[in-house]
């Protein structure tokens, strides 16, 4: 793809990053409740770099992990999208694949916005990219995103796993792994 792809839902835009976008962006990230299933908040200096590389993601691919602006006000509200991703001890050596994924500022909670914009992100993973499969994962504390996994119809697989890039002793690395195949949300 050579232009980056916007998305529209009912109540949001999910679109390219915008310089607009990073005080309100670093103060999501800065938001220990936000935060609380990661490793760490980050500083402001750690989310404009964060914001920096999905930008320049989305410009080399057309797709990734776009902002969300809430189109009653045009507020920044955070990102969902896609993003590739290796390495988990889930796949095979070599094996890539795409997950779907989102963070929203407190504010965002409780109001459907994280589901809506992942369902347009959905849409266009199996209908434009012609993908196969998505994943998600998280770690096993996260009821909210367990929950929008769930009403995707995300399936969950029987065992957890350990996140490679976290230490096993962390209360945050045994992480719990969604699958949603293309044929099972979409008419043939």
């Amino acid at each position: 793809m050579s232009a980056a792809t916007e998305l529209d839902t009912e109540r949001l835009i999910l679109r390219q990053w915008q310089q607009s976008d990073l005080p309100a962006f670093a103060a999501l990230n800065a938001d220990a409740e936000v935060m609380a299933h990661f490793p760490a908040t980050l500083s402001a200096t750690e989310s404009n770099k964060l914001a920096e590389k999905l930008g320049r993601q989305i410009l080399e691919q057309g797709w990734g992990l776009w902002a969300l602006e809430r189109k009653s006000d045009g507020a920044f509200i955070g990102f969902t999208g896609l993003q590739n991703f290796s390495d988990m001890p889930f796949l095979s050596k070599g094996e890539s694949a795409v997950e779907i994924g989102w963070r929203l500022a407190r504010s965002a909670w409780g109001q459907g916005l994280a589901s809506e914009a992942a369902r347009a992100a959905l849409d266009f993973a199996f209908t434009r990219l012609a993908l196969s499969e998505l994943y998600s994962f998280t770690a096993c504390q996260n009821s909210r995103s367990i929950a929008v996994m769930i009403r995707l119809g995300m399936r969950a697989c029987p065992e957890t796993f350990l996140h490679p890039r976290l230490s096993p002793d962390s209360p945050l690395s045994e992480h719990v792994l969604y699958r949603l195949q293309r044929e099972d949300c979409l008419p043939d």
